[in-house]
């Protein structure tokens, strides 16, 4: 779809307008901008609200001030200050590019859309924020806000995930952002489609758009963007083994890849025989304390956790292939769990371990 210039004038007109007397200014990341704040901004919002990554923002930049102290910075610690807010390859993400602006770039964050891309978890939608926002360069931009935004107002049909779909929206996208007042427009343009133009809590009565929007003429915004294509969502079941000591859990550090790689957790096994294996070949009690099973929601699969807890009087010698710590109860030590671990910990702090002793 090509637009006319007049369309594509209307619409930035409306949206940059909309902005000035509406739009977001003062979120932390926006006082004072840097490349390297925006740049944290942006992947913390992947997948997260503002309301939840605002604090966790604020702890990051306090531990964290500028890119040189990401980088020295250990990568448990690192991890420690993302627990919670999901999606862990975007910290280890995050810590490696770091390490390469450091190492590549003199401590200076890179100021080409080419350069940014090529660091590790930048894409071209958040590469063009990080450039237009701090620095005002003229980059379109196609976050899930943005996409919404586009498929209501034009009805776009089919999902965007399927390529054809994205590559009609970043043609949109493109044609749509104006050389001028382009900082203004894609924090809008965000803004918009977090707030009057959410996927589901959408107030089309005072969007500056709904003039000439497709969506809001066929009573349809419901209806658009398409959903993704729906399949049945995998079930998994495990069993984690928590060996406690003094006020202490014992965690071992999992594999740099796969679900919750490089955080801290409990054993796992995949069936409870396994678990009472690991725990004969040690030389300890099988008598464990089951608590309640619970079930943590992935984006793509459902695990159900089945935590057995062993008490004992002393700290064993054990021999594992992965990192091990003793990690105390009044979570004072920082290093990155994942959130059912976290939620376990929590739930650990109040048991009476005397239940079961070894």
């Amino acid at each position: 779809m090509n637009l006319s210039n007049k369309e594509s004038t209307w619409f930035a007109n409306q949206v940059v307008d909309w902005y000035h007397l509406h739009g977001r200014k003062t979120l932390p990341w926006q006082l004072n901008k840097t490349p390297y704040k925006v740049w944290i901004s942006e992947v913390m919002l992947q997948q997260t609200q503002v309301v939840t990554v605002i604090p966790y923002f604020k702890k990051f930049m306090q531990s964290f001030p500028d890119i040189i102290a990401l980088a020295n910075a250990d990568e448990d610690q690192v991890l420690h200050h993302w627990t919670g807010l999901g999606y862990y390859a975007r910290a280890r993400n995050l810590h490696k590019t770091a390490k390469i602006v450091r190492d590549n770039y003199q401590g200076e964050f890179p100021t080409t859309l080419e350069e940014v891309m090529d660091l590790p978890g930048i894409g071209r939608s958040t590469a063009g924020a990080i450039l237009s926002l701090s620095l005002g360069q003229h980059h379109p931009i196609l976050d899930g806000n943005v996409k919404r935004v586009l498929a209501r107002f034009f009805m776009v049909e089919g999902w965007y995930g399927v390529k054809k779909v994205e590559n009609h929206l970043w043609s949109l996208s493109s044609q749509l952002t104006p050389k001028e007042s382009v900082t203004e427009f894609n924090q809008a343009m965000m803004d918009l489609g977090a707030s009057l133009c959410s996927r589901s809590k959408f107030d089309c009565e005072p969007c500056p758009l709904n003039s000439k929007c497709l969506a809001f003429k066929e009573g349809k915004v419901k209806e658009f963007p398409h959903s993704k294509p729906k399949k049945a969502v995998p079930k998994k079941s495990c069993h984690q083994l928590i060996l406690a000591c003094d006020n202490k859990v014992l965690m071992e550090k999992r594999p740099s890849s796969g679900i919750w790689g490089g955080l801290f957790g409990f054993f796992e096994f995949s069936e409870q025989a396994e678990l009472e294996s690991f725990l004969a070949q040690h030389g300890l009690s099988t008598n464990t304390l089951a608590l309640e099973a619970f079930t943590h929601v992935f984006s793509h699969f459902e695990l159900t956790i089945n935590p057995h807890v062993l008490t004992l009087q002393s700290i064993p010698d054990l021999i594992n292939e992965r990192q091990l710590v003793w990690y105390p109860l009044d979570e004072s030590v920082e290093v990155g769990l994942a959130a059912p671990t976290k939620k376990l910990v929590k739930q650990l702090s109040a048991i009476d371990y005397n239940i079961i002793t070894q």
